[in-house]
């Protein structure tokens, strides 16, 4: 399994990463203990997860994956084996009964949230603990504009880096990283780590997909320049780019189905643009599938693609993604489909 070195740190993460945002909704304990034991045997180190995980949010799956990563390092002794990123969530967005709503990235909602992952996890240490969206005003999650917010509850990074610093300190955990994070954020955190030698964040975990690569004229450069590396999530384009949602369909237990939410990837050019991806896989004998994972691993800009599946099919055809090198001429074809089809799903 391909590694790539983590920011500025020593660190060598796998260049793919598990993701379990599905363990405790849409898969059982039993299931995710599935998944961790294949990736492990697979080569793959690198697991991220988040407080608020299982998908979709509500008050019965927050908090579940974690305690299923928990008992999955108790029962196989594993922990030293995997490099363990997990989240806090910023102010609520659906998730109002995390510490009864006081979702600011402050210390006290920090520590809190430290605590309650470690003791889910049964671990002593996270080693990548990232902030899940920012605590101000942002143009996240598929929104196209952004405009000031004179009621805004506007917290410095430094005061965010300041709690971060204390628990790094403690040995709670090691390095630090963002989520859901614009250019300003970024460069903002860089410059508070800078300037009061504070954790300088090591990575950026963002949407990046065939569907939607607006990271690559807005944070591409700064990833690329300042070693903050994107951890791609939503390679599939939660699972889009599979075709499985094509003409409006819904297949019964998919996320989509299970989560009231309307869909970043459910917009008026997305048929298009999947039917036209789905061609270039075909004519090149690739599944497409792999072939969306193939093309966001091969970016200069990503430390790792992060990918996440409900059944052990899926899982092995998206792991084998890393046997897959996409040609020239695969890749003018797609780049000729984003032409066409820029940004269908921001």
């Amino acid at each position: 399994m391909e590694t790539r070195r983590l920011g500025r740190t020593d660190i060598e993460v796998t260049s793919i990463c598990l993701g379990t945002m599905t363990w405790g909704s849409q898969n059982t304990e039993a299931e995710g203990h599935e998944q961790m034991d294949y990736a492990l045997d697979q080569g793959i180190t690198f697991f991220d997860t988040a407080e608020m995980y299982a998908v979709p949010p509500s008050p019965e799956h927050t908090f579940r994956t974690e305690a299923i990563i928990g008992n999955w390092f108790a029962s196989r002794g594993t922990r030293d084996r995997v490099f363990l990123a997990s989240k806090i969530i910023g102010p609520a967005r659906g998730s109002h009964w995390v510490r009864e709503g006081r979702n600011r990235l402050d210390e006290p909602n920090i520590r809190a949230a430290v605590e309650g992952s470690l003791t889910r996890l049964q671990t002593d240490v996270i080693d990548l603990y990232q902030l899940h969206w920012p605590n101000r005003r942002a143009a996240i999650f598929g929104q196209l504009g952004w405009s000031p917010d004179p009621d805004e509850d506007f917290i410095a990074p430094e005061e965010t880096l300041g709690a971060l610093k204390r628990l790094v300190d403690e040995g709670k955990i090691r390095h630090v990283g963002l989520s859901n994070e614009g250019p300003w954020g970024v460069m903002a955190f860089l410059r508070a780590a800078e300037r009061e030698n504070l954790p300088r964040v090591v990575s950026v975990q963002n949407a990046y997909n065939l569907l939607n690569r607006s990271f690559e004229a807005t944070l591409a450069e700064i990833a690329w320049r300042e070693d903050v590396g994107l951890l791609a999530y939503a390679p599939l384009a939660a699972g889009t780019l599979s075709g499985k949602y094509l003409d409006g369909r819904v297949p019964p237990g998919t996320r989509r189905e299970m989560d009231g939410r309307t869909s970043r990837y459910d917009t008026p050019n997305a048929d298009a643009a999947v039917r036209a991806y789905m061609d270039v896989a075909a004519r090149h004998g690739l599944d497409v599938c792999q072939m969306a994972i193939a093309f966001v691993a091969r970016q200069p800009f990503v430390t790792s693609t992060i990918i996440g599946a409900t059944s052990m099919d899926q899982l092995r055809t998206d792991i084998a993604a890393r046997e897959v090198t996409l040609s020239d001429e695969v890749i003018a074809e797609l780049e000729a489909v984003h032409k066409r089809y820029t940004y269908p799903c921001p």
